[in-house]
């Protein structure tokens, strides 16, 4: 009786040590706990998309008030005259914009001063 019982703990030990409790059962616990953890996440994230997806009533009529329409833009472009414009360089990084500017109106003005005279 007295062997046995050595035994029995002999074998418990050499489990205890063994690959199994070393790495097995540690990656278990991570499984597992992952997925719990995994699920109160998702749930949380759930839980506030829900509540962020409500719209309150007084927001909702100005919604529903506001009445433009694919076609009420195409005739606001149709009236705009997009033949004529002219690309304005904005200053770079490196520029005063102040500066920009200056040169910018002395180019116009330089421009309509010899057109006048033409």
């Amino acid at each position: 009786m007295g062997r046995e019982g050595g035994g029995w703990m002999e074998r418990l030990g050499k489990l205890w040590r063994g690959r199994t409790m070393t790495f097995g059962v540690p990656l278990l616990l991570y499984l597992v706990g992952g997925s719990f953890g995994l699920r109160e996440f998702a749930q949380i994230r759930y839980d506030v998309h829900k509540l962020h997806g409500k719209v309150d009533p007084a927001l909702k009529e100005k919604l529903k008030q506001n009445t433009v329409t694919l076609e009420s833009e195409y005739e606001k472009l149709e009236k705009s005259d997009l033949d004529n414009w002219e690309n304005i360089r904005g200053p770079r990084l490196w520029e005063d914009s102040r500066t920009v500017q200056k040169q910018r109106r002395e180019a116009v003005r330089l421009k309509t001063a010899t057109q006048e005279s033409d």
